[in-house]
C-alpha cells in the first residue's frame, strides 16, 4: 500500500477488502453480510468498473443510515420446482440479495444441470460481470440481468419508463480466461453522465438527450432528460425483455413502479433481478470446453485487425487484463472514496 500526505489511494487487494467490509459493518451489516457485499463491489475495481465499485458506498451509504435499504434484512429463498429458486431480498443490500441469489441458482444448476433464479426486495447490485465471473469459476455459464430506475423513454415516447436493464453473460474456461459480456441497454450508464457532471466536462450528444428529447452535450441537462438506448428500438426491446424477466416474473417493481433512489432515498425500491445457470460439466469433460473455448477465441484474434493498434479482442479480455494487472500493483481508488470507506469503518471500530 502507498501513500501521499492525505490519504492512500493505491491499496492491496486484501487490504482494500477489510478496509471495506469495516466500513460496511459500520453501515450496520454483520460480517458475512458485509464480506459478500464487498467482493462483488471490490471485483468491480479489479474490472476497473469504477463507477459500480467501492465509489457506490455514498449512495449505498446514504440509503442504510436513512433506513432505506435494511441493513440487517431476512434473506428467504423458496423452490417451487427443482430447477427454480425465488429470493426474497427484504430490501437488503444490492450485491447481497445478488449473491444470495447467485448462490440459489448454483445449488439449483448443481441439481439439474440449469438452474434460474429470480429475485425481488432488491436494490442497486453492481455490475454483472463479477456475478458472471464467479460463476464461470465454479464452472457455470451464466445468464444475468437486472432492471432499475427509469433512465429511459419508450421508444416514440417523451418520458422516462423504462431503466437501462443490465444483462450479462459468461462461460467458463478451465484452461484459461472465461468470456464476459456486461452491458446495460442504454449506450452508456448514468453513472458515466454523473461523473462527466461532477467534473464539469462535456458528454457525447450520442449519450443522452435533454428532457424534451434532443440529443445534448451537458450532463447536466442529461441528467435531467434521458439516456439513449443501444441500437435503438432494438435496445428498447431488450431492456423491456430484461426488465420483464427481473422485474415483471420476479414479482419485484418493474418499469415506473420502481422508486428512484435519487428522488426517494428512504423507500425501497424493490429492485429484481434474474440468474439463469447451466452447469457445463454436465456437458462434457474440463478438457473438451477448454479445446472448444481455445478455439472459440483464436478464430476471433486471428482476425486481421483493420487498425493493428487495437487488434481484435474476445469480450472480458480488458477487464480480465485490468484485474491481473491491479493484483500485482494494487487497486486505485479515488480519495473521496478512500475519505468515506475510512468514516464509515471508524464508526465500526467506535462500535466495538
Amino acid at each position: 500500500m502507498t501513500q501521499d500526505k492525505i490519504v492512500q489511494t493505491v491499496w492491496r487487494e486484501d487490504a482494500l477488502t477489510a478496509l471495506a467490509i469495516r466500513a460496511f459493518k459500520g453501515l450496520g451489516l454483520p460480517h458475512a453480510d458485509a464480506s459478500d457485499v464487498v467482493k462483488v463491489l471490490v471485483q468491480a475495481d479489479l474490472f476497473g468498473l469504477s463507477t459500480h465499485g467501492l465509489s457506490r458506498i455514498e449512495s449505498y451509504g446514504e440509503r442504510l443510515q436513512i433506513a432505506g435499504i435494511n441493513a440487517t434484512p431476512t434473506i428467504t429463498v423458496q423452490s417451487p420446482a427443482a430447477a427454480l429458486r425465488l429470493v426474497d431480498g427484504d430490501n437488503g443490500v444490492g450485491p447481497l440479495v445478488g449473491m444470495r441469489t447467485l448462490q440459489a441458482a448454483m445449488e439449483a444448476a448443481r441439481q439439474c444441470g440449469i438452474g434460474m433464479a429470480f429475485a425481488r426486495g432488491s436494490n442497486h447490485f453492481g455490475p454483472i460481470s463479477p456475478y458472471c465471473l464467479f460463476a464461470a469459476e465454479q464452472g457455470f455459464a451464466s445468464i444475468i440481468g437486472s432492471n432499475a430506475t427509469t433512465t429511459i423513454a419508450p421508444w416514440g415516447g417523451s418520458d422516462a419508463r423504462l431503466g437501462n436493464s443490465p444483462l450479462g453473460f459468461g462461460v467458463p474456461n478451465p484452461g484459461g480466461d472465461p468470456f464476459l459480456l456486461d452491458m446495460a441497454m442504454s449506450v452508456v450508464a448514468r453513472a458515466k453522465v454523473r461523473n462527466a457532471f461532477k467534473r464539469g466536462e462535456n458528454i457525447p450528444d450520442t449519450w443522452a438527450t435533454d428532457r424534451a428529447g434532443r440529443p445534448t452535450t451537458d450532463p447536466g441537462e442529461a441528467l435531467d432528460g434521458f439516456l439513449l438506448p443501444i441500437g435503438g428500438h432494438k435496445g428498447y426491446g431488450l431492456a423491456l425483455l430484461v426488465d420483464m424477466f427481473a422485474g415483471l416474473l420476479s414479482n419485484a417493481a418493474y418499469l415506473t413502479h420502481v422508486k428512484s433512489w435519487v428522488d426517494a432515498p428512504d423507500e425501497p425500491q424493490n429492485l429484481g433481478h434474474f440468474f439463469i445457470l447451466i452447469d457445463t460439466r454436465m456437458l462434457g469433460s474440463p478438457q473438451w470446453l477448454t479445446e472448444r473455448m481455445m478455439d472459440f477465441a483464436n478464430i476471433l484474434h486471428e482476425s486481421p485487425a483493420a487498425d493493428p493498434a487495437h487488434p481484435v479482442i474476445v469480450p472480458g479480455e480488458i477487464e480480465l487484463k485490468k484485474m491481473t494487472k491491479q493484483k500485482e500493483s494494487g487497486i486505485v481508488l479515488e480519495p473521496s472514496v478512500v475519505k468515506l470507506l475510512q468514516q464509515h469503518a471508524a464508526h465500526s471500530e467506535n462500535l466495538l
